[in-house]
């Protein structure tokens, strides 16, 4: 018997992922009809995204799961008709983006090739950088992408600290947890890189406080969620060097309103939300193996616990 997939997300998301999660299903041996309209009783499963124009999931009573399009849920999982399994989305190939992206910022602010890529002075400034394992790299937040980057970091010998919320244990890396630990993780942090799901308890992670935890000069990545970051004490640690330089990928608001300061700031440096995109391809199969998981009375990997938001 067929299964009936709702695709619902935008006619762009439609237009991209059809064919790559046509091919997967088929390729995981599953029959079924890859539809983006169908009278809801008839549907078993849904692949959504916060593009969609559906924003009432009671109607479908016999859906199986909801399986994100993206990474972060939080648009998703406070709604209150959403009451079936809901799997976020884990792609090798956003991981793999997410990494490089991270990986290539650290090198710039490592070796501080700023100074010598916008040079108008023709300044010839001799100096020399510290070996990658005199640096030390703070990753907020040890999920699938923190750590990800951690292991990559850590094969360039780059001295590697991590933070989370609950206690977590990765090989190479001095984890810290909860909010004594997050002040003894900035404290020894060249370079911060935020990864933290966007929750109540993460929102304005750093703040006014926790940035003045920070060594003096320190630099800031953010390629996690806009409202991790108080963006007015960013700023004033910015304007009182407290914070060296801060590249930013996400926002509060986007696009980034012409009128924030951030596009302003000579030591800003604003990306268009292009760290990390999920791959139709490499999502494609991720999404069918999880179907495939629930039609084998297997459990869905990488399900959402409502209580955390994540």
């Amino acid at each position: 018997m067929s299964l009936t997939i709702l695709f619902a997300a935008s006619n762009d998301n439609w237009h991209m992922y059809g064919n790559a999660l046509r091919d997967a299903l088929s390729n995981a041996g599953l029959a079924a009809d890859l539809v983006t309209q169908a009278d809801p009783e008839t549907v078993d499963y849904i692949v959504y995204a916060p593009t969609s124009k559906l924003k009432d999931f009671s109607p479908y009573t016999n859906v199986k799961a909801v399986l994100s399009l993206w990474a972060g849920v939080e648009k998703i999982v406070t709604n209150e008709t959403l009451t079936m399994p809901l799997v976020r989305m884990v792609d090798p190939g956003m991981t793999q983006s997410m990494t490089e992206w991270v990986t290539g910022h650290v090198l710039r602010y490592h070796l501080g090739m700023d100074a010598h890529i916008v040079n108008p002075d023709r300044k010839w400034e001799w100096h020399s950088n510290p070996l990658a394992e005199e640096r030390t790299v703070c990753i907020l937040g040890l999920g699938e992408l923190g750590c990800a980057v951690a292991r990559c970091l850590l094969s360039l010998n780059f001295s590697v600290t991590g933070w989370s919320r609950s206690p977590k244990a990765v090989d190479g890396v001095e984890s810290f947890h909860g909010p004594d630990g997050l002040k003894s993780a900035l404290s020894s942090a060249d370079i911060v890189v935020l990864l933290l799901p966007d929750t109540a308890e993460t929102e304005n992670t750093l703040n006014v406080e926790t940035l003045g935890f920070l060594p003096k000069g320190a630099f800031i990545i953010n390629p996690g969620r806009g409202p991790l970051i108080d963006d007015a004490a960013l700023v004033e640690a910015l304007d009182a060097g407290q914070v060296a330089h801060a590249t930013l990928d996400v926002f509060r608001v986007e696009p980034l309103p012409d009128d924030h300061p951030f596009w302003r700031h000579p030591n800003v440096t604003v990306t268009p939300h292009i760290a990390a995109a999920t791959r139709a391809v490499t999502s494609s199969r991720e999404i069918a193996a999880n179907i495939k998981r629930g039609e084998t009375g297997e459990p869905f990997l990488n399900l959402v616990d409502r209580t955390r938001g994540y």
